[in-house]
């Protein structure tokens, strides 16, 4: 009769190596001793003659491979679990709505359900006047935004970031990051496209910012203006 190989997986069968060392677990010293050979151990152990419920070679190999698939995939679903995201915004008293909106899209940008670009004017240390767009999630992957949430620094634009303008000195710079590629060549004006659904992100005020994208005007103490374009990449 063909062994059923179908049968569930017998993750007891992970503990030996071979076929082989299977067999070998079910010989006693005894057994080699009155037979003198471990291949004839062996058989007759595979035969049936030792009693108990023996696997052929066929049917061990088959529950091996699927002790060893289903390892694999609980190892993966294990690396794969989503880790709980730390929030530099967590536990911070905000007054300004320019760092309330920055918290209430931390996590999202963080995890990748949206990647927003915020666009800010304002003067810099000097006196400049200087604007620019950031790409929110990018920076969260690359600086610490705790001084920003405990009013220990401000955001700014820098010449690093999507796209910066000094209006004193006339130095502009554009930059794609790995969320957003620049456009800034299109002659309807500055445009952005996502790097993982490849939808456009139009900065225009006049016009439609795009699928799956939101234009958020703020007013804010701490910059001359500021505006948030929100761009959902997924929903869960």
């Amino acid at each position: 009769m063909e062994d059923n190989i179908t049968a569930p997986f017998d993750d007891s069968v992970s503990l030996f190596n071979t076929y082989e060392d299977y067999l070998d677990s079910k010989v006693t010293p005894l057994d080699l001793f009155y037979l003198d050979s471990r291949e004839l151990a062996r058989q007759l152990v595979e035969l049936g003659y030792k009693g108990g419920n023996v696997l052929s070679k066929r049917k061990f190999e088959a529950r091996k491979a699927a002790a060893e698939a289903a390892e694999a995939a609980e190892a993966n679903a294990l690396s794969n679990k989503t880790m709980p995201v730390t929030l530099a915004s967590a536990g911070k008293e905000l007054k300004d709505n320019f760092l309330k909106a920055l918290a209430e899209r931390e996590e999202a940008n963080r995890s990748g359900k949206m990647t927003s670009v915020i666009f800010i004017r304002d003067h810099n240390a000097v006196g400049q006047e200087v604007s620019g767009y950031i790409d929110y999630a990018h920076r969260l992957k690359t600086e610490d935004f705790e001084p920003y949430f405990s009013g220990k620094k401000r955001l700014m634009p820098r010449r690093s970031d999507l796209c910066y303008q000094n209006w004193k000195t006339q130095m502009s710079t554009s930059n794609s990051s790995p969320n957003y590629q620049v456009i800034y060549d299109n002659p309807t004006g500055l445009l952005f496209k996502n790097k993982r659904d490849r939808k456009i992100l139009n900065v225009d005020p006049w016009a439609a910012p795009g699928e799956s994208s939101t234009r958020t005007p703020l007013q804010s103490d701490l910059y001359i203006q500021v505006v948030f374009y929100d761009h959902i990449t997924r929903t869960a």
